[in-house]
């Protein structure tokens, strides 16, 4: 037994003897939540807040339960609640702010984020989901979000979700080696971050680098073998090289790892077309049928049609 579940049955057993013990009670609340267990923490907070009224902590921790059970609205609630009584603590504002973006309510997050920055203009992380609501916005505001980005990676240079999405933005706006720059020092920061080979090697594909292009890719799928993206460009170029036999291999090492993907049994369909294994090619478009709740290339209908012409 660890020294948090020690604790927790010597919490529960000082509470036995005297449930009056709202120390306990508050230590027992935040190991509970600390180790998981967060209905049975809620629990706690709910009865402390009976006892305690206007102590602000206690509905602040209440709504980090209720955002780890996924109880958005009540978490809101905690959190205005908190703000109420302690308005002059930031922490109650980003959490809310964090809230809202959950719930989609991007312009509600951003007040919230700004309210933080007027206290303390260094912060990163307020920047950063700043920058955050600012690209979720419909429609998104690119820019501003840029601007933010920016602001987060001055304060903190290592922030790599906004080098990442500052990867994103340059990609959009043509600055093509300053959003390979980007996703680099993401993977100086991180090495095992797929996404951004990924991303680097989509732009080297579109570049018409397939050298570079193939290398990012194949790190990307050495780290994440699941990637159905990285396995359609990769395939893509294999063909555009001329080596359809490799192709066929890497999707059906594709399909081992992501054996209910239609969009890999489609691109293989073609590619056994291409070999004129029409066999091989009918049973893939079947395949790609029968996992048409995953099919984003082409619309189902279409395959249907190959089908019928392949049996004229």
């Amino acid at each position: 037994m660890d020294n948090e579940n020690e604790e927790i049955e010597e919490l529960q057993q000082i509470l036995r003897e005297d449930s009056s013990n709202f120390q306990a009670r508050r230590r027992l609340a935040m190991v509970l939540l600390d180790k998981g267990f967060s209905e049975e923490s809620l629990k706690q907070f709910q009865f402390l807040v009976t006892i305690f009224p206007n102590d602000a902590s206690l509905y602040y921790n209440m709504g980090i339960v209720y955002e780890k059970l996924r109880k958005l609205d009540m978490a809101e609630q905690s959190y205005l609640k908190a703000i109420e009584i302690s308005p002059d603590d930031t922490d109650f504002y980003y959490n809310l702010g964090l809230v809202y973006i959950d719930m989609y309510e991007f312009d509600k997050a951003i007040e919230q984020f700004k309210i933080v920055l007027e206290t303390d203009s260094d912060d990163g992380n307020s920047f950063f989901n700043l920058g955050l609501c600012y690209i979720k916005k419909k429609p998104p505001q690119y820019d501003i979000a840029k601007i933010c980005f920016l602001k987060a990676v001055n304060c903190n240079p290592h922030d790599i979700f906004a080098h990442f999405h500052l990867g994103y933005i340059y990609k959009l706006e043509g600055k093509i080696m300053e959003a390979i720059n980007e996703y680099k020092i993401v993977l100086q920061e991180n090495s095992n971050w797929s996404w951004s080979y990924f991303n680097i090697g989509a732009i080297y594909f579109e570049q018409g680098d397939m050298e570079q292009a193939m290398m990012n890719l194949q790190k990307c799928l050495e780290l994440n073998p699941r990637d159905v993206e990285a396995y359609k460009i990769f395939s893509q170029i294999l063909v555009k090289i001329g080596h359809v036999n490799q192709s066929i291999n890497l999707l059906k090492s594709a399909l081992q790892e992501v054996p209910d993907n239609a969009d890999l049994y489609y691109v293989l369909a073609q590619n056994y077309k291409l070999n004129n294994i029409m066999s091989d090619y009918k049973y893939m478009l079947e395949q790609a049928l029968a996992n048409e709740d995953t099919l984003t290339m082409v619309k189902p209908d279409n395959i249907k049609a190959e089908l019928a012409e392949f049996e004229v």
